[in-house]
C-alpha cells in the first residue's frame, strides 16, 4: 500500500509538472520563446482562487473560473510587456524580462496577500481513501489531478489538429512568413499561446493548492521543475513533456518514500542531467533539421 500511495502521489505531482511544461511547449512552438515566470503563473492561480473563495466567500466554481481567466490575462500581459518588445528588436532580453516580471508579481502578491502560508480546503482533500478497511494515504484529489492533466493534454492535441485556430497555430510554427502572407495574425497567435500557457499553469495551481499551503513563493520550485520536465521530455513534443512530467513526479515520489526527502532534489535532478547527456534533445524530442 505504501508503494501505491507513493505512485499515486507521484502521478499527481507529475501531472502538475506536465501541465506547466505544456505551457512552455505552447509558447516555444509558436514563438520560439518561453515564459520563465511560469511558476508565478501557477502561484497566481492558487492565490486568486483562495482570495475569491475564502476571503470574499464566492462559490468554488466561480472563484476558479475567474482565477483562471485572470491567469490567462496575465499571460497576455507577459507577452505584451516582457516578450514582444524585445523579440521585435531581435533581442534575447525577454529571457530576463520574463524572470523579472515573475519576481515583480511574487513580491506584489507577498505585500498584498501576506507572507503567511494558508490552506485552501477542498472536499476532495479532506479524508483519504480506504480499501478493505486499510487507509491508502491518498486523497481523491490526487486521483483527479492526473485525469485532468491528461485530459487537457488531449484537448490541446485535438485543438491543434481539428480546429481553424489549431491549424493557424501549426502554420505559424512551420513558417511564420508564409502564415503572415496567408492572412494569419501572427501577433494574435503568439499572444493566445502565452494566454494558454499561463492558463495551464493556473489550472496546476488551482488543483495543487488544497494539497499544499498557498503562499507567494509556492511556484518557484514548481516552475524550475516544470522547465526541467519540458527540456527532459523534448520541448517540441506536447505528449513528450506530459509523459516526462509523469515520470519525473513518480521518480520524485519514490525517492522521497524510500530514501527520504533529503535525497529527492539531488537524485531527481542528477537523473535529469544523465538523461539529457544520453538524449540531448529530450526523451521524446527531435533534433531540428537545419538547411545550409
Amino acid at each position: 500500500m505504501f508503494e501505491i500511495s507513493a505512485l499515486i502521489s507521484g502521478l499527481g505531482l507529475g501531472s502538475m509538472y506536465g501541465l506547466m511544461a505544456l505551457g512552455f511547449y505552447v509558447t516555444y512552438a509558436v514563438s520560439g520563446t518561453v515564459n520563465f515566470a511560469q511558476g508565478s503563473s501557477m502561484m497566481l492561480g492558487a492565490v486568486l482562487t483562495y482570495t475569491f473563495a475564502q476571503t470574499l466567500g464566492w462559490p468554488g466554481w466561480a472563484a476558479v473560473l475567474l482565477a483562471l481567466a485572470l491567469c490567462a490575462l496575465y499571460g497576455l500581459l507577459v507577452e505584451v510587456l516582457a516578450v514582444r518588445p524585445f523579440v521585435n528588436r531581435g533581442s534575447d532580453a525577454w529571457l530576463m524580462a520574463t524572470v523579472a516580471l515573475g519576481m515583480v508579481l511574487d513580491n506584489v502578491v507577498m505585500f498584498t496577500y501576506g507572507k503567511e502560508p494558508r490552506s485552501l480546503p477542498s472536499p476532495l482533500a479532506q479524508s483519504s481513501l480506504e480499501m478493505g478497511g486499510v487507509n491508502l494515504g491518498v486523497y481523491p484529489l490526487q486521483l483527479v489531478i492526473p485525469v485532468v492533466g491528461l485530459a487537457l493534454a488531449a484537448v490541446l492535441h485535438l485543438l491543434s489538429r481539428r480546429t481553424r485556430w489549431g491549424t493557424a497555430m501549426l502554420a505559424v510554427v512551420q513558417n511564420r512568413a508564409a502564415a503572415r502572407l496567408m492572412g494569419i495574425p501572427i501577433r494574435r497567435a503568439v499572444a493566445l499561446a502565452f494566454a494558454l500557457s499561463t492558463l495551464f499553469a493556473g489550472v496546476a495551481g488551482v488543483l495543487i493548492a488544497p494539497l499544499f499551503n498557498v503562499a507567494s513563493d509556492m511556484g518557484t520550485l514548481f516552475g524550475l521543475k516544470a522547465f526541467a520536465v519540458a527540456i527532459l521530455g523534448g520541448i517540441t513534443s506536447a505528449w513528450g513533456v506530459m509523459i516526462a512530467g509523469l515520470l519525473f513526479g513518480v521518480v520524485e515520489a519514490l525517492i522521497t518514500s524510500t530514501l527520504g526527502s533529503g535525497y529527492t532534489q539531488i537524485l531527481t535532478f542528477a537523473l535529469v542531467i544523465a538523461a539529457l547527456a544520453w538524449r540531448p534533445n529530450g526523451l521524446f524530442g527531435r533534433a531540428e533539421v537545419k538547411k545550409v
